[in-house]
């Protein structure tokens, strides 16, 4: 198992911490993830993490599908692919429908079609082999819309990129979008998933995305990586600690998202916790979002995070280490010696 990192939505403190950057480098680190929502995007750091690097991979956990057309997704992974030498993992994926149609200003239509299709595209344009032409239902190059000026033709990515199988991987929540992932992508950007509780829920999707693949090695070579709050400290500071888990995944189950179109509540209710998952939400869209986080259980925030003493974390990883997980994606706020410790107990 693997051990990366994830900046989330990047924040100007991580600017400042070019030290923490190098470091990460220098100790064997898979992995740097970032974000996107409606404030900073997830590329543009991306760039800056190339260049204070070697080895470090850099990954954009998620850049929105409804916020670039296929073809500048392509030219943008090209692009970070050449920049860092090959480091770049392409990480992708619909976001909701609030984020969608509220921010980009698009209709949020049909998710899996939307991100089969774009996939097919970008894979198209890496690959190469001739001019890129599409129809479908949401994309279609050369663009033959009522109001097209009838000059578009095909057309092909002028530089050959260094890979043009650059690793993509897509964030989802849902059984079929869990199923389509494992299908058409080289990886998976789960969130909340529970060493003891994931994959029993998960495998089920997997297993039919594997199968529709074609290819019998899939299952193999599929990556899996997991964002987990973590932090090495005295069990009277566990509490403290845990608060942003704690807030974090409140605000995803309280409030990301419509009411009866909220992906996280409804994997919390997978996980069997439907009763509280109920109560969260309400209190949270009544603005009670204290209340609607003092009532998450201890249970599942112990779970789904790393934060406690030494001895704690290392028996804690025992079921990491037996789950699907590949890799372990430490989430802000970063701690090194925490990260140091993880890495040298897998």
């Amino acid at each position: 198992m693997e051990v990366s990192v994830n900046v989330g939505y990047f924040g100007p403190h991580i600017s400042s911490e070019k030290s923490l950057i190098k470091e990460l480098d220098e100790i064997g680190i898979s992995c740097i993830w970032t974000a996107e929502a409606y404030g900073y995007d997830a590329v543009t750091p991306l760039s800056y993490f190339a260049a204070l690097t070697e080895k470090l991979k850099l990954g954009s956990g998620i850049m929105q599908i409804p916020g670039r057309s296929p073809a500048m997704t392509a030219m943008t992974a090209a692009t970070l692919d050449k920049l860092s030498d090959g480091r770049f993992r392409l990480g992708i994926g619909v976001s909701g429908p609030q984020v969608v149609e509220g921010w980009h200003g698009v209709a949020y239509g049909k998710p899996l079609k939307k991100t089969r299709e774009y996939v097919q595209i970008v894979r198209d344009i890496l690959q190469r082999d001739g001019k890129t032409s599409f129809e479908g239902e949401y994309y279609n190059l050369p663009y033959k819309g009522d109001d097209a000026s009838g000059l578009g033709k095909p057309l092909k990515l002028i530089e050959q990129p260094l890979r043009s199988d650059i690793p993509i991987y897509l964030a989802a929540i849902g059984p079929k979008n869990i199923e389509l992932t494992a299908e058409i992508a080289d990886g998976w950007l789960p969130f909340m998933y529970s060493p003891t509780l994931g994959d029993k829920f998960f495998n089920q999707f997997l297993e039919k995305g594997f199968e529709k693949s074609g290819d019998l090695n899939k299952k193999e070579k599929f990556q899996i990586s997991a964002p987990v709050f973590a932090k090495v400290c005295d069990e009277s500071e566990r509490d403290a600690y845990l608060a942003p888990a704690r807030n974090n995944y409140t605000l995803y189950v309280g409030g990301m998202g419509a009411k009866d179109k909220n992906f996280y509540f409804n994997l919390m209710c997978e996980y069997g916790y439907e009763e509280i998952a109920t109560q969260i939400q309400e209190l949270y869209l009544k603005g009670e979002k204290a209340e609607a986080e003092s009532i998450f259980p201890d249970e599942l925030l112990d779970d789904l995070t790393l934060v406690g003493s030494k001895d704690r974390i290392k028996e804690k990883l025992e079921d990491w280490k037996n789950c699907n997980v590949t890799e372990l994606s430490i989430a802000i706020p970063l701690d090194i010696e925490t990260i140091k410790f993880i890495k040298s107990c897998l």
